[in-house]
């Protein structure tokens, strides 16, 4: 499991985290909520060491994290896959070698035990028969899957999604929501996802987190979250869906 405690975070001179608390638990699918600009993304780089805390401890398996030397962090950062908000595909590169990227950086397998894994894993995200194309040829649905494959084919531990469904139509998003909860299932990883979709995240989530003014508000099952006295929380929940009806 990750175990977040009093994490601060400033992003030029501006506070973003301010003493964020939260443990992530094996096998969920954690969904973080904010509006635009609370450190909802901050958090993740922070976790997955792409940004380094300016004070806080973050446990990940029992080991700390903060302030790992490079060969260290490295070992850390293997357990993770990143789901980036633009699928942030290497446009030179085929979709085939996308998704090999991380298993010939991370994994000592032969090119064809490579190749063939690079199958398995668009089929897994429902992509036959593009391994050949450029991302420039995709829809942005197809290069979020493939960004999903590439991410899952290092065999991670933790999955992080960065607003993985935003600008996504309806059925497009439907379509990834079912993804998420079919490899939740069948590849037993742990999943956190930022984003400010609130039907999305009652889709998909075993608990919900919300940031509030660099802290966390509430964490919860759906149906408590749903049903919160928190005030803050009930105004976000009900400004949200008064959006989605206009």
């Amino acid at each position: 499991m990750i175990e977040v405690r009093n994490l601060y975070k400033s992003l030029a001179g501006q506070p973003v985290l301010n003493g964020i608390d939260i443990d992530i638990k094996e096998g969920e699918i954690l969904t973080i909520l904010g509006g635009s600009g609370v450190g909802k993304s901050v958090f993740l780089k922070n976790i997955i060491g792409l940004l380094k805390p300016d004070r806080g401890s973050i446990r990940i398996d029992g080991v700390e994290a903060v302030g790992l030397k490079a060969k260290e962090l490295a070992a850390i950062q293997a357990k993770f896959g990143m789901v980036f908000q633009g699928g942030a595909l290497f446009d030179s590169l085929t979709v085939a070698e996308n998704v090999a990227f991380g298993m010939k950086r991370l994994s000592s397998h032969s090119p064809e035990v490579i190749n063939k894994k690079v199958t398995d894993y668009l089929s897994m995200v429902r992509l036959e028969g593009v391994e050949d194309k450029l991302p420039e040829s995709l829809s942005i649905g197809m290069k979020r899957r493939v960004s999903l494959a590439r991410s899952i084919a290092t065999e991670p531990k933790y999955i992080f999604y960065d607003e993985p469904t935003t600008g996504l139509d309806p059925i497009t998003t439907d379509v990834i929501c079912k993804l998420f909860l079919d490899l939740q299932k069948k590849l037993d990883i742990t999943s956190v996802m930022v984003t400010h979709d609130i039907p999305t995240a009652y889709k998909i989530s075993d608990r919900i987190a919300l940031i509030h003014e660099g802290r966390i508000a509430e964490v919860d099952t759906v149906k408590e979250f749903k049903n919160s006295a928190n005030e803050y929380v009930r105004n976000f929940i009900d400004i949200n869906t008064r959006v989605l009806k206009t």
